[in-house]
């Protein structure tokens, strides 16, 4: 099946069976389930309110097979809308997405955007990641071309690292569930710094949105650059900026990872 189907069943039902092909170790890759659950957040409340702000809690492995999709509003305002939606699976939740959304005021407060696309080539200039046996599953439904820094377990004398990226099916429509799909393509920021290979997962992930995809970006190439603000005691808390092919900064990105080393 393919993630647009996935993403249109989760838009259409509350209960939908992920396929075989998107793991991530013991478990479906994050961004995937969490596309599904902002793609029924979208299917409740509608896309015209623009998502402000999303977090994401992975309480458990989310296997292959059926799940169940449930969203709350929690409050909805006069311009602000909150709302909780879960991911279940064999009567147990294994998500939890918290969802902002706000609808455009008028407002005296404008501050431009403070954090440009990083200098670097064009996607052209790169060679794509090959995909190996040893890769996370999902990495073959992804496109990543490194721009700089070091490769997961390079042993390298620092973190962090930029890119591009995209999905290798083209997507006929490209929404914000796509893009927050997309956005958690890359390894934690810390995996450089390792010269083995060890594992590492996402404990919790909060994304602020800066505007809206072109719905017809299904094949365009979006800019990654991460920066580790700390790391210790098995724990990495680090900050992602996502830009479109035209330099706009789309997508804040805030995780906290564990890596097992």
């Amino acid at each position: 099946m393919s993630l647009s189907d996935m993403l249109q069943q989760a838009a259409t039902q509350d209960s939908l069976e992920i396929p075989a092909g998107w793991g991530q170790g013991r478990a479906t890759y994050g961004g995937l389930v969490a596309a599904l659950l902002l793609a029924r957040v979208q299917a409740v409340v509608g896309a015209e309110t623009p998502v402000r702000s999303l977090t994401v809690s992975f309480i458990g492995p989310v296997a292959p097979g059926p799940v169940r999709l449930s969203v709350e509003v929690l409050r909805r305002g006069k311009s602000v809308t909150q709302l909780e939606a879960r991911l279940w699976q064999q009567d147990a939740v294994q998500v939890v997405m918290l969802v902002s959304l706000g609808a455009s005021r008028d407002s005296v407060v404008k501050v431009p955007v403070s954090t440009l696309l990083p200098d670097m080539m064009i996607p052209e200039a790169f060679a794509s990641l090959p995909w190996m046996p040893m890769m996370p599953e999902f990495l073959q439904q992804v496109e990543l071309r490194y721009a700089g820094g070091g490769f997961p377990f390079s042993g390298s004398a620092h973190p962090d690292f930029r890119g591009w990226m995209r999905f290798r099916e083209p997507l006929a429509h490209f929404g914000l569930p796509a893009l927050l799909g997309l956005v958690d393509a890359w390894p934690p920021s810390t995996l450089p710094l390792l010269s083995q290979v060890v594992p590492a997962s996402t404990l919790c992930w909060t994304v602020e949105f800066l505007g809206e995809p072109e719905p017809d970006a299904g094949t365009a190439w979006w800019a990654y650059d991460v920066q580790t603000d700390y790391a210790a005691d098995g724990y990495g808390h680090a900050e992602a900026r996502v830009w479109n092919a035209s330099g706009q900064l789309m997508v804040i990105s805030r995780q906290t990872t564990m890596v097992f080393a």
